[in-house]
């Protein structure tokens, strides 16, 4: 059980981020008139957060999942530099390009950052994900992200 230790406290602390954020969920005002409030993210957010908590602490328990530390503990710099030159990127480039843009290019470079090096389905997927995340926001919860470049084809 003390080699599990770790773990079990990551999964706790999983699980007690997802009751936080269903918590502080419920106190956001939500209008009458909306058929899908500011509060469906949040629900969403820590619902997923919650399953995944589960899921670690029970893998964590049984055995499953352990974490094993780096052989010198020193952190990878090249895909640090990776992830952050995607964060970057993100931040200068989501007001002129757009979100789908930005956040496109901020998936491949994070998975770059991972180790993969297939750009182009990197970013096929990122697009994907990030024009679904555009689509819910602005059509389903009517918050304006910003299409940028892509504003009239969206």
């Amino acid at each position: 059980m003390e080699r599990r230790q770790g773990e079990v406290k990551v999964a706790v602390a999983m699980l007690a981020l997802a009751g936080i954020v269903i918590w502080q969920a419920g106190t956001i005002p939500s209008p009458l008139y909306a058929q899908l409030g500011p509060r469906v993210a949040p629900y969403i957010v820590g619902t997923g957060l919650g399953i995944l908590g589960a899921g670690l602490l029970l893998a964590a328990l049984s055995g499953r999942w352990r974490a094993e530390p780096e052989e010198d503990g020193a952190p990878d710099l090249p895909a640090l530099c990776w992830i952050g030159a995607g964060l970057a990127m993100n931040v200068l480039l989501i007001q002129p390009l757009g979100f789908v843009v930005a956040s496109t290019l901020l998936f491949a470079f994070v998975a770059r950052g991972f180790g993969s090096t297939r750009w182009a389905r990197n970013a096929a997927i990122g697009f994907a994900i990030a024009l679904l995340a555009y689509l819910g926001f602005d059509r389903l919860l009517g918050i304006r992200v910003g299409a940028g470049i892509l504003e009239g084809v969206l």
